[in-house]
């Protein structure tokens, strides 16, 4: 829908959003409102979206919708053992659906705890944004009507994940969600988030603050299996205070269109460690942008991504290392790597490194390949046909990625996901 009827839209609506009647949060909204009615969403003008085209916003009206009904099915296919889970549906909170959390954790829907705690909401709410806001963060500003919030506390551990499950089930359905996750000092936590849905078309706009605190751990990961017709984007921005640990697992394999956003900036001694798959066949579009910013000296940053791309199929890499002036003894790797199975199918990969420092050891590379025709010809010599030899061969490369999660119950889900697109492999 254009923007002057996304606008018409939220005066329709606004009175209704999560905390409206909070004076600073009114006024976060309206400024946020502002800059979308000035900008609009991000366009192929924009560097960081120079790869990707969101026409398809323009001509679909996509709207707030209620709870409505789970579907059991989609719920048992996703949900994790070994976790908690927390619920989100169409955007809403959904308590019926929902694991009660520890003890340690203060733990609500971010709605709730715009009622109940407002003042501690405002010192994060937006605190760990880019200054230079896109569209789409603008808009979630604008239009979040609900989301996570999560504080663990000083030296917590939890005992298993969180997994934080995001259920589309109305079509045209608008699900703009903000979560907020606090670890204090030592803590450390592990989040699951897993975007599904049974929509035919929908808009999810989903974004986390995350503020961990010196030599806290916190281990996030992604799967976005969305149905083919969805639109999602889901940015994950990071503050790591001193010697604390961040960890980002990243899994695209649905939507229409799809983009992840992860910033994190890192302070004295802190760490992170970005890998990420992504798996697109017929007209899917999936993006990837990063971004790690070493502020300060002696931090260690380790970025590996892998792509699969087939038919019409296009993928977007951006990642930027970014090493300050006082961020001496960086070291920081990040890696590309690429595999096209159709002469159709595109990949544009573009990392980055910006230094300015002159004690550091940072690399990166990128790689763009086929399948390799000596390996295709052995395993069709030992009887495999063409179809099952070629599921084989990139089953194997994309499972590297799965190889490196933890989470029993999380690896099973992906390596099921992962057979589903290379049905011809007969485990």
């Amino acid at each position: 829908m254009s923007i002057e009827q996304t606008l018409n839209h939220y005066s329709s609506l606004s009175a209704g959003l999560a905390g409206e009647s909070l004076p600073w949060l009114q006024a976060m909204r309206q400024e946020a409102l502002a800059l979308f009615a000035d900008r609009g969403f991000p366009t192929l003008r924009d560097e960081d979206w120079r790869y990707t085209k969101l026409s398809v916003l323009d001509k679909t009206r996509f709207e707030t919708v209620p709870q409505a009904l789970a579907d059991p099915d989609l719920l048992s296919a996703y949900q994790l053992e070994e976790a908690y889970h927390l619920v989100m549906l169409n955007g809403h909170f959904s308590p019926e659906l929902s694991d009660g959390l520890p003890a340690s954790v203060n733990g609500s829907s971010l709605r709730q705890a715009l009622l109940q705690q407002p003042d501690q909401v405002a010192e994060y709410l937006g605190k760990a944004l880019p200054a230079s806001e896109h569209g789409l963060i603008t808009f979630n500003n604008a239009w979040f009507n609900d989301g996570i919030w999560l504080e663990v506390g000083k030296s917590q551990v939890l005992d298993k994940p969180i997994q934080i499950l995001h259920l589309v089930t109305s079509a045209q359905a608008l699900a703009a969600t903000r979560n907020i996750f606090i670890l204090h000092p030592h803590a450390q936590v592990e989040i699951i988030e897993t975007y599904v849905g049974t929509a035919s078309s929908s808009l999810t706009v989903s974004i986390n603050e995350c503020f961990l605190g010196a030599d806290a751990e916190l281990k996030l990961a992604k799967l976005q299996a969305e149905p083919e017709k969805a639109v999602h984007f889901g940015g994950s921005y990071v503050k790591q205070a001193r010697s604390s640990r961040f960890k980002h697992q990243n899994f695209a394999f649905g939507a229409q269109i799809a983009r992840t956003d992860i910033h994190t900036d890192l302070f004295q001694a802190a760490e992170c460690q970005l890998d990420g798959l992504y798996v697109a066949g017929q007209r899917q579009h999936l993006d990837t942008l990063t971004r790690i910013n070493h502020l300060q000296a002696h931090g260690i940053s380790r970025e590996f991504y892998k792509g699969v791309l087939d038919d019409n199929a296009r993928g977007v890499f951006q990642g930027r290392v970014v090493v300050a002036q006082d961020a001496q003894k960086t070291d920081s790797e990040m890696n590309n790597r690429n595999l096209l199975l159709s002469a159709n199918a595109e990949i544009d990969s573009k990392p980055q490194l910006e230094i300015y420092a002159d004690d550091v050891k940072c690399s990166h590379g990128m790689t763009v390949g086929q399948l390799d025709e000596k390996s295709m010809f052995y395993l069709q010599s030992r009887a495999i046909d063409q179809e099952a030899a070629r599921d084989l061969l990139t089953f194997a490369f994309a499972n590297e990625m799965v190889e490196k999660v933890e989470h029993t119950g999380f690896k099973a889900l992906l390596h099921q996901q992962l057979l589903q697109r290379f049905p011809a492999i007969h485990l």
